[in-house]
């Protein structure tokens, strides 16, 4: 195994780390793009599974039409890879389904509710499941980004089992105090968020507080060019009109 690293791997004792990426149903293909382009980067393997369901909506949100036995790491990050291995969800007796195959932990991301549902109650009916089951048993870090809204008193009772299981519960929610400019933005904050919670550590987007000037300036500031340029401006989160700019 390769033990360089370029110091950003978080808790792997100088180690490149090896992660599991289970992409299950749920609407969020961008987040998985970006997600998979960076571990490629920074990690010695990463065992990826998608759902059929995943698959679909792969199609749907990013025209990318691949088959469970045909996946191809080129078609999702634009180039190949040695250290992306790709399983079917209906192989049961992967590698990834045992405790003894050594990983950091898993990621599902997006986490459909069906998938979030069957982890929280210990159900193995697929590799997703089962790779989940193993990660918790065998007490490795596992990071959900659940994508659904709104929530049921189940979805949010299962995720507090998980929670109770030292889960770590990252809803597909990015924040706007970056001053986001196109998806691409968006997308980069909520990935660099989910890889925080791994234990990888990207300077995607500005951290708040980095360079940033003190107080309500930077929004002020912002807000101030935004309606220059005749469109619309927000500050913390507020509509900002021109009568109050004056002020």
């Amino acid at each position: 195994m390769n033990t360089s690293h370029d110091g950003t791997f978080g808790s792997t004792n100088g180690r490149r780390p090896i992660w599991i990426l289970g992409v299950t149903g749920a609407s969020g293909m961008p987040y998985v793009i970006r997600l998979l382009d960076l571990l490629e980067q920074c990690c010695e393997e990463v065992h990826v599974v998608f759902s059929e369901a995943a698959l679909r909506v792969l199609q749907e949100e990013q025209g990318v039409k691949l088959r469970p036995a045909r996946m191809d790491c080129e078609a999702l990050i634009g180039r190949k890879s040695r250290s992306v291995y790709f399983y079917s969800n209906r192989d049961i007796g992967a590698a990834i389904a045992s405790g003894s195959f050594l990983t950091d932990g898993m990621v599902i991301a997006p986490l459909s509710m069906g998938t979030l549902g069957a982890v929280a109650n210990g159900l193995c009916s697929n590799l997703i499941h089962r790779a989940a089951d193993v990660v918790i048993k065998e007490g490795r870090r596992l990071v959900l980004v659940p994508r659904e809204t709104p929530l049921s008193s189940i979805h949010l009772e299962n995720m507090l089992t998980l929670a109770r299981n030292q889960a770590r519960i990252v809803p597909a929610m990015p924040g706007f105090y970056q001053n986001p400019e196109t998806i691409d933005d968006l997308v980069d904050m909520m990935v660099m968020k989910i890889l925080d919670q791994m234990g990888i550590h990207r300077e995607l987007v500005p951290r708040w507080g980095a360079d940033r000037p003190s107080g309500g300036e930077h929004q002020v500031e912002k807000a101030s060019q935004h309606l220059s340029q005749g469109r619309v401006a927000t500050v913390f989160g507020l509509p900002m009109r021109e009568e109050d700019e004056e002020r």
